[in-house]
This record gives C-alpha cells, sequence and structure tokens, in this order.
C-alpha cells in the first residue's frame, strides 16, 4: 500500500485498538500500561443449501498416499461432493481406498483411465513431486478441474506451461497448500493492512521435528513387492534404476522425485506470508545447511537454513525472510510463523494469530549513560524528558492480542477445499491459483537452487524466472 495509505490504516488500528483496550481492560491495567485481549475471529458462512443437481461434484483421487488421504478427506466434508475413483501405483493403498470411502468407488493404477472419464469433474493430485506438472496439464486438457499438491512443480520452468494450459483451457486449478484460506491468513492480513505491526521488518519461520516420521523415515509395508508396485511407473522421467521399495515409499528425501524441506515446507510460508502481504515474493535467496544425521541414503539435507531479500514494493517495506528446518532438533519438535515489523510482531497460525506490540525505548538508560558525569546524565535526561517521547497515549497501543477461530470452526483444510469446489461452480475466486502457486513454489525452490550451487542466487518475483 501506498504511504498515504499506510498512515491511515495506522492510525485507524491504533484508534480501534484504544477503543477496544478500554472495553477489556481494567483501569489498573491501563495505567499500568499495558492490554491483554483474547478475542475470537468472525466465523465463516459455508453456505451450500441452494445446490442443484448441476452442483454435485464427480471426484477422483490420483496418489492415494498420506497427503491424498488427508486431501480427500477434507474435500468430502464438503457438501455436494462424492469420490467416484481412486489411482495408487501401489495395490495396497487401492485397498486401503475402498476401506475408506467404500467398496463402490473404482481404483486402478493407470490416472490415463480416471482422465478417460466424462464423468468425473475434478482431481485432487497428490503424487510425488515430479508428476505434479504432467498429470496436471493432462488433467486441464481432458476437462478436469484440478487441486495440485504443493509444490505446483519439481523445477521452475515447468510452471509457466501449467499456467499456460490453465489459460488455455479455463479450467479450475487450485494449488493446495492447505493453510491458505485459513482464518488465521485472513484475520493476519487483515491485521497487516491495518497497521498493526507498522512497517514489515523480517519474517522468521522455523520448523523442528525428532521423530523418523518426521524425517520421512515413513513404513514401508510388508506386502510391498514387484507384483503390488508398479515402481517403473512410478519413476516416470526420473532417471531408470533397479526397483527399490526405499525410493518409493520415502520419495521425499530423494532430489529425483521431491524437493526436499523447499517443497515440502517452505512453499506453505511463502504461500502465507505472499498472501497475508500482497506480495509477489523474494528477489534473492541464500541457503546453507547439510545432511546431519539421517544419512540413510537421502541426498537432500536434513538441516536447512534460507535467507530471503523482499523488496520494497506497494503493499510492503524491504525486509528479509529466515526460513530454518531442523529434522533431528534434539530438544523436541515445534514451529513458528513470525512476521516481525517496527511496531509489532505476528505469530500466525491457522486457527490463531498473535499480536504484540511493545515499547520502543526512545529515553536512553543506565548503560549509555555510565560514560557520562552525574550532572551531564541530569541535564541529558531533561532534554529527553521534554521531547516527551514516551507519553501516556503510545503507552496505551503496548500489549498483547491473542485472535483464536471460533469453536465450531471447520479448519483450514475444508476451506481451501470448499474455495476449490465452490470456484468449480463458479461462486467465488480460487485463492491459489497456478501464478500464485508458481510464486510460492518459486521462492521455496530458491533454498535448493542456492544450496546446491553454494552461491546466492536470484529471482524475479514478476516473470517468475531465475535471473
Amino acid at each position: 500500500m501506498e504511504a498515504s495509505n499506510k498512515r491511515k490504516s495506522r492510525r485507524s488500528f491504533l484508534r480501534n485498538l484504544t477503543l477496544g483496550t478500554t472495553l477489556v481492560s481494567a483501569s489498573t491495567q491501563i495505567m499500568a500500561k499495558s492490554y491483554n485481549q483474547n478475542l475470537k475471529m468472525e466465523g465463516r458462512l459455508y453456505s451450500t443449501k441452494n445446490l442443484t443437481a448441476n452442483d454435485q461434484i464427480q471426484l477422483a483421487l490420483i496418489g492415494s498416499g498420506i497427503q491424498g488421504i488427508y486431501d480427500t478427506n477434507s474435500a468430502l466434508k464438503v457438501d455436494g461432493v462424492k469420490l467416484v475413483a481412486a489411482c495408487d501405483l501401489y495395490t495396497g493403498r487401492l485397498d486401503r481406498a475402498k476401506e475408506l470411502w467404500g467398496k463402490d468407488i473404482s481404483v486402478t493404477r493407470d490416472y490415463r483411465e480416471i482422465l478417460d472419464r466424462k464423468d468425473i469433474d475434478a482431481v485432487i493430485i497428490a503424487t510425488p513431486d515430479h508428476w505434479h506438472k504432467k498429470i496436471t496439464i493432462e488433467a486441464l486438457k481432458a476437462g478436469k478441474a484440478v487441486y495440485c499438491e504443493k509444490p505446483m512443480v519439481q523445477n521452475f520452468t515447468e510452471g509457466h506451461e501449467v499456467i499456460k494450459v490453465q489459460k488455455e483451457t479455463g479450467k479450475v486449478c487450485q494449488i493446495g497448500s492447505q493453510g491458505m484460506s485459513s482464518l488465521g491468513n485472513e484475520k493476519a492480513k487483515q491485521l497487516y493492512e491495518d497497521g498493526a505491526i507498522g512497517e514489515m521488518v523480517m519474517l522468521d519461520m522455523f520448523n523442528d521435528r525428532y521423530s523418523t516420521e518426521g524425517a520421512w523415515q515413513y513404513p514401508i509395508p510388508p506386502d510391498a513387492s514387484p507384483d503390488t508396485v508398479d515402481f517403473d511407473t512410478f519413476l516416470g522421467r526420473a532417471p531408470k534404476i533397479p526397483y527399490e521399495l526405499t525410493r518409493f515409499f520415502r520419495w521425499r528425501n530423494y532430489k529425483d522425485y521431491g524437493t526436499g524441506v523447499a517443497g515440502d515446507l517452505f512453499v506453505h510460508a511463502f504461500s502465507t506470508l505472499n498472501f497475508i502481504l500482497s506480495s509477489h515474493g523474494p528477489t534473492r535467496a541464500l541457503s546453507t545447511g547439510g545432511l546431519r544425521y539421517w544419512k540413510d541414503g537421502r541426498d537432500v539435507p536434513d538441516v536447512t537454513l534460507t535467507f530471503y531479500d523482499y523488496p520494497e514494493t506497494k503493499t510492503h517495506a524491504a525486509f528479509n525472510a529466515s526460513f530454518r528446518v531442523n529434522f533431528i532438533a534434539g530438544g523436541g519438535g515445534g514451529g513458528g510463523f513470525r512476521m516481525v515489523g517496527t511496531e509489532g510482531e505476528m505469530e500466525v497460525n491457522s486457527n490463531s494469530v498473535k499480536l504484540t506490540r511493545s515499547k520502543l525505548g526512545m529515553v536512553p538508560g543506565g548503560y549509555s549513560l555510565i560514560a557520562y558525569t552525574e550532572e551531564t546524565q541530569k541535564n541529558i535526561k531533561k532534554g529527553y524528558a521534554a521531547k516527551n517521547l514516551e507519553n501516556r497515549k503510545s503507552a496505551l497501543n503496548i500489549g498483547e492480542s491473542n485472535y483464536e477461530a471460533p469453536s465450531d470452526y471447520m479448519g483450514s483444510h475444508y476451506d481451501h477445499f470448499f474455495n476449490f469446489f465452490q470456484g468449480i461452480r463458479g461462486k467465488n475466486k480460487i485463492v491459489e491459483n497456478p501464478v500464485f502457486g508458481l510464486r510460492a513454489a518459486g521462492a521455496a525452490l530458491l533454498a535448493n537452487e542456492s544450496y546446491y550451487q553454494g552461491q546466492p542466487v536470484n529471482w524475479d518475483p514478476e516473470s517468475m524466472k531465475l535471473i
């Protein structure tokens, strides 16, 4: 936003905050120059009462693994959606699909059979990353609406073809970063645009894990064999290698099929960050890390630290972003997404936002005054006091606001699918289309580019190309 609008939003926020403070704070708290608010975010209305037969959506799943199951379970909570088919290259997952969603659904190991069916309106693509582009494009050309799991593509250059085909076909395409449509993101965007944290200074994102599962060492089923696993098809465009179950069931650990922590975890943060700031993304990345513990044959790091530069735009100041992931965090698991501004900070989650506004120390204290004589110290203090830099009005705007989703909130995953299906019905705009998806994936994948090159890399967020 432009400078005048920023100042106007900030004044509006401060005025509303002060009014809110007088309502929720006791007089003793006001005199203590602080407030602590626990507030409920406004819930969502999911209106599907007027659905007609034409609004019913026939859905199919391509890639019935962990994320595919979670996706489908969330999708089927939305009214007017029916799963009719599932595809996977391991027959055990097809058996599981029938357990979960009924014996009547059809199952196949060939996704093309799904795309050939005229009765299927939409597909979820939850395959390994190296299949995303190919199946998405073929599905769009086959007339299907597509929900493609993040990252939209495995490498930068593939994204432009997806965008082109989506525009040519006019079919709905939603990229599946499931927190994107959350109440938390919506509230954080509102607070930021209202000036709650002032100018953006930095973003601190971290994800610590301390388990085999968190490090992508997923279990390999005992019935897996060349008869039950179509390994050759799984390889796709990747280098041809002998049958290896570890690569099939733990594909995230290999560059040939996945995108490491960048495509699995960073991309979620970029979707949220770019949405809140109405930003197109960073211009530069510098990444480091290494394989510190999980030396199980994987060729992606288990510790990654990446630093990004965001340029000044109409919607945000120039700032820096720090992304950190550790798969061997001995202190246990945890994560965070903290937006730091000149006047406050926000910790953003799908279901909550914690806004903290602190006192900026404007008056020197004992640390710096110790270098001066007692008489000089008195004169310095007197001069600062005359400036009235720390007045009662500014003190009223210091404190903490905790925004929580209502207890009946359906959750961010449901929200993202509701947005997708309503988009198919022509009743709203898709929140994460392929352009948005490439900007999020492109920013995330800069981490891999820098890490493997061993040097900083530059990116044009407007054209979505490496420089």
